[in-house]
């Protein structure tokens, strides 16, 4: 039986991720035993105190374990926290890091991984987390290596996951690679939860990176938002920002974390998406209305971008179209 360790940080955090995997883990093991097989896991609410106030004393939390009594785990799942909360969790730090040495398996859900990061085991290796926090999370972990279109992230015995209820598709991971593919798709039918969802892309909504202080490079930045149907030339950019394009390309990079090109891909299909989601022009006119010619390219970049065709994209989003 594996020893899972459920953290219940101090400070705001998403109750829906500690009882989410708390009930899926239960789950799991109430369809081995019933399959006449035994529990896989023994499940733990691990905290600093005895007790967490969560959503302004709303709900509360009150751990079964303390953290210091427990000396050997072998999974431990970061449920998500406000980063802002980072301080105030501090001692978990050493603890994760000192478990792992030691075997243990950490599991971060949506922003958890913040204080994955921070315990420095991802350090050049993959992460992702909430689409909504990719830009701060690249700014307080540049060595990391950010995914944030993926929803699980599985790298040698430490995982994380997409943003919001996407946390469900790893644990639901973790149970199929502990229990076997017969457990996970049992807990996925009674939880209703689509098994073999990958991709965080048909949910992202691109607001551009201006959390920075590049002044040329941020007015470029809002030329290309005013400008979505014209074809803009990187060039173009540079001359504006009487910047060489070189020069222009690399500050633009580093402060927006896209090359101008691709910036302009995601304005301009951002805005396509806005179109599909409530208007009723057809895919050409909405090509058209962003700025492209050439159909094949603009299905090509929709679905790097998105996952998605453009008619799926519509169907998926547009109730109306689809009705």
């Amino acid at each position: 039986m594996k020893h899972v360790s459920i953290i219940v940080p101090q400070g705001d955090s998403i109750l829906s991720s500690i009882i989410g995997p708390f009930k899926a883990l239960n789950a799991a093991n109430d369809y081995l035993q019933k399959t006449g097989r035994g529990p896989m896991f023994d499940i733990h609410l691990v905290g600093l105190s005895d007790e967490t106030k969560l959503y302004g004393g709303l709900f509360s939390v009150h751990p079964d374990t303390m953290m210091n009594t427990v000396k050997k785990t072998d999974l431990i799942i970061i449920p998500a926290l406000n980063p802002k909360s980072l301080s105030v969790n501090q001692d978990f730090i050493p603890w994760i890091t000192d478990q792992y040495k030691r075997g243990a398996e950490v599991a971060s859900l949506c922003v958890g991984a913040f204080l994955l990061a921070s315990t420095g085991l991802i350090k050049g290796k993959a992460c992702t987390t909430h689409w909504m926090a990719a830009d701060a999370f690249r700014q307080m972990f540049p060595d990391v290596k950010l995914v944030p279109e993926k929803i699980i992230i599985d790298d040698n015995g430490i995982y994380s996951s997409g943003g919001a209820y996407s946390f469900i598709n790893l644990v639901l991971h973790l149970i199929e690679k502990h229990c076997g593919r017969d457990v996970a798709v049992f807990v996925s039918k009674v939880l209703e939860v689509e098994i073999e969802r990958k991709s965080q892309s048909p949910f992202t909504i691109f607001m551009g990176q201006k959390e920075h202080e590049d002044d040329p490079i941020k007015k470029a930045q809002e030329y290309i938002e005013s400008n979505v149907a014209e074809k803009i030339s990187v060039d173009y950019l540079a001359g504006l920002s009487l910047i060489s394009r070189r020069n222009f390309e690399r500050r633009f990079k580093k402060a927006t974390a896209n090359t101008p090109v691709e910036y302009l891909q995601r304005v301009k299909i951002e805005a396509a998406k806005k179109s599909l989601e409530s208007g009723r022009e057809n895919i050409n006119e909405v090509m058209y209305a962003v700025g492209y010619s050439d159909s094949k390219a603009f299905r090509t970049t929709f679905k790097k971008i998105t996952g998605l065709s453009p008619l799926d994209y519509r169907k998926k989003y547009n109730r109306e179209m689809v009705s």
